[in-house]
């Protein structure tokens, strides 16, 4: 199949005009002017107009189970007590609601632009009782154990039985402590050795909130006190910051994939020069909805670190669409050349989940998974047109079969 557009933006190389993409079975078999593709390759054509065709968006953090809890909960006098609000909307839903949250979750999800995420589940054991997902998903079991242990080797085997049990399923799957308040220094042990060792990914909360700082740093305020009254042990607070915690009791490799990285102290980016350039995801709305310390994403950058952009959960976002994501990171950074924030989404998303040869680009040997904007008004910077969409995406392909055509 040769799919033609206005536009297409490989991100491999420069925009083509008059472009067209190539796709075999599920794969990109070249990319290039529509004439010269036309030449080379036989097969049907089909035409999307005037349109722009880039690669699929890639969430980087996201939880689906709260699809439902939009708006749902307002800004609260603190983190701990959104916590506990959190809880509480959770403990009124039932795993049927769960499952309707995941399955609009991904809808909505695609209807942004989205092809692929790495969702922390909550519930790996409703991943039976989906419908086949139309996107890929990386399954990451968020696991804590702040009340009872967690054997993150019967959680991992458990998901990869149900994972595999879905042959069709797209993605994988792979291990989330949830945060090093909520997670013992053992759980985040056993969970990075096991996705070492099986080749998954490795997510995990760090440094979100102010109060996560005080906690470890300073021995108080509200998540201090709210922990300790739920009897978690506080031996570990009081001495150093959450960031400085985490690296003197784990091994943290290259391939952590870090959500937040909000709260760092200048002790903080001494460690970060010396330590494995993992990869951070950055949630822009998200982070304005809890008022957190500003992002320092131009000394990260520096420093060689790989930034990604997630929505994080509807409990506090009012969409999952990496367009709003990138426009918001633009607000605060404008600095940022809008091809650069594509790369958040595309690129850079792909490398942190260990799929930079695969997805992020519309490149030979790629997945084909594409999605298409109109074009409309012609602007002098491409890159600047496609931030400033705020639709829903009009075409879809996800692993060479087109999922959505408006």
């Amino acid at each position: 199949m040769i799919i033609r557009a206005r536009f297409v933006a490989p991100l491999a190389g420069e925009p083509i005009d008059d472009g067209a993409v190539v796709v075999e079975g599920n794969k990109i078999a070249g990319a290039g002017r529509f004439a010269d593709m036309r030449r080379s390759c036989s097969g049907e054509v089909l035409d999307l107009g005037e349109q722009i065709l880039l690669p699929g968006l890639i969430n980087a953090h996201c939880h689906l189970d709260y699809t439902m809890l939009r708006g749902k909960i307002g800004p609260q006098q603190s983190f701990a007590d959104w916590i506990v609000a959190i809880n509480a909307a959770k403990a009124a839903l039932t795993e049927t609601d769960y499952v309707e949250s995941i399955t609009a979750g991904l809808v909505e999800a695609r209807q942004y632009g989205t092809t692929t995420l790495l969702n922390l589940e909550a519930f790996p054991k409703l991943l039976p009782r989906l419908p086949r997902p139309p996107l890929r998903v990386w399954w990451c079991a968020e696991m804590i154990d702040v009340r009872k242990p967690v054997d993150a080797r019967a959680v991992f085997e458990r998901l990869r039985e149900a994972f595999h049990s879905h042959p069709d399923w797209l993605g994988g799957i792979g291990l989330a402590p949830h945060a090093p308040y909520t997670a013992s220094s053992q759980l985040y042990r056993d969970a990075s050795e096991i996705a070492r060792k099986e080749g998954v990914p490795f997510t995990t909360h760090l440094a979100e909130s102010s109060e996560e700082m005080q906690m470890f740093r300073e021995a108080r305020g509200p998540v201090f006190d709210f922990l300790k009254s739920i009897g978690r042990s506080m031996e570990d607070c009081g001495q150093e910051t959450p960031l400085s915690l985490v690296i003197r009791q784990q091994t943290i490799t290259q391939d952590w994939i870090v959500a937040h990285l909000n709260e760092l102290d200048d002790r903080d980016f001494e460690l970060l020069a010396r330590a494995p350039k993992f990869h951070i995801v950055h949630c822009p709305r998200s982070h304005r909805f809890f008022g957190h310390a500003p992002f320092a994403l131009q000394q990260l950058r520096n420093l060689g670190f790989n930034i990604c952009l997630g929505t994080d959960s509807l409990a506090s976002n009012s969409s999952l669409s990496l367009f709003a994501e990138m426009r918001e990171l633009l607000r605060k950074e404008v600095w940022l050349a809008p091809r650069d924030l594509l790369e958040t989404v595309t690129i850079h998303a792909a490398e942190a989940i260990g799929e930079e040869n695969r997805l992020g680009q519309i490149s030979p040997g790629f997945h084909a998974d594409l999605i298409a904007i109109p074009c409309e008004a012609a602007r002098p910077n491409l890159f600047e047109h496609i931030l400033a969409f705020e639709q829903t995406v009009s075409w879809t392909m996800v692993n060479g079969q087109v999922v959505h055509a408006a």
